[in-house]
């Protein structure tokens, strides 16, 4: 697909808007984003199947890679860097393919885009259990369709998310999440509503990944990692009002477990020692409301 047949390489219906009154511009932007959230809700099926996908893969041992460039891979990164503190993900279990490497993330590297030798030598380390987000506006993006291709070799199962139909990314890769954006209120410009709409999906996809894992409980992280007072403060907030128990004992079992909010909360809903509550939640695979279940009938 060449750039002028590109949905969001298109011009729109924004002639003059450089002489435009300030509220309208920003009217025609917003729009733009609502856009991009309309086209992720038509994605949510896709997305839901890439999250199945995913969790298992990961519940297993596999890796997530996240491959792209320029304002994909950037969105891409934000992404994967909130997954540990988050959601408890390993950091190790977490991957990047950023054309250009990492001074790419602070540097307008343009062409490093085009370097499909760079794309297919980056995905060698990839693996049978592994999942790669191969992230492009475009669809076209030669560093990322070759990345792609190569980390399906190694038997890497590959998800495009991708703002065009009928795109070279996607005829190589496993699943596609489509996101039709449609033309940028400023042609072209893909980190606006291009970018808005990967960002959404992205965060809809690791999100109900981790719950599928474990990871939330009644719209709780309980696997947030209290690395600091803030978190500490939260994961005790979380423990007190799953547990339902004062904000002193919530402390203390966190204290306990050693800043691990799951194992807290079943100690202090009865379990007889952090170890019998680490017990539980392997025999429940990490789920909190399972191993609840079993403490209670105990």
């Amino acid at each position: 697909m060449s750039a002028q047949q590109r949905n969001t390489e298109q011009a729109g219906a924004y002639r003059g808007i450089d002489t435009w009154p300030d509220a309208r511009i920003l009217e025609a932007l917003a729009e733009g984003q609502e856009r991009a959230i309309a086209a992720v809700r038509k994605a949510i099926p896709a997305i839901a199947a890439a999250a199945g996908i995913l969790a298992e893969r990961l519940a297993a041992g596999g890796r997530l890679i996240y491959a792209g460039a320029g304002t994909s891979i950037r969105i891409g990164v934000q992404d994967g860097s909130e997954l540990p503190a988050t959601f408890g993900m390993k950091e190790e279990q977490i991957a990047y393919l950023i054309a250009g490497g990492r001074a790419a993330m602070f540097e307008t590297l343009a062409d490093a885009e085009d370097d499909e030798a760079d794309g297919a030598a980056q995905a060698r380390f990839c693996g049978a259990g592994d999942t790669m987000l191969a992230i492009a506006a475009s669809g076209a993006t030669p560093f990322t369709v070759s990345a792609a291709k190569r980390a399906r070799e190694k038997g890497a199962f590959v998800i495009a998310v991708v703002n065009n139909p009928g795109s070279r990314l996607a005829a190589v890769t496993d699943l596609e999440i489509l996101l039709e954006s449609g033309p940028e209120v400023i042609a072209g410009s893909t980190r606006l509503g291009a970018g808005t709409a990967q960002k959404a999906a992205l965060n809809l996809l690791s999100t109900l990944t981790h719950i599928r894992l474990g990871a939330v409980h009644d719209g709780f992280m309980v696997n947030v990692e209290a690395g600091n007072a803030k978190l500490r403060d939260r994961a005790a907030g979380i423990i007190a009002r799953i547990a339902m128990v004062d904000g002193a004992r919530a402390e203390q079992a966190l204290a306990a477990a050693q800043g691990q909010v799951k194992p807290a909360v079943l100690l202090c809903a009865g379990a007889q020692s952090i170890a019998a509550a680490q017990q539980l939640l392997v025999g429940a695979k990490g789920n909190l409301r399972l191993a609840m279940s079993r403490l209670a009938d105990a």
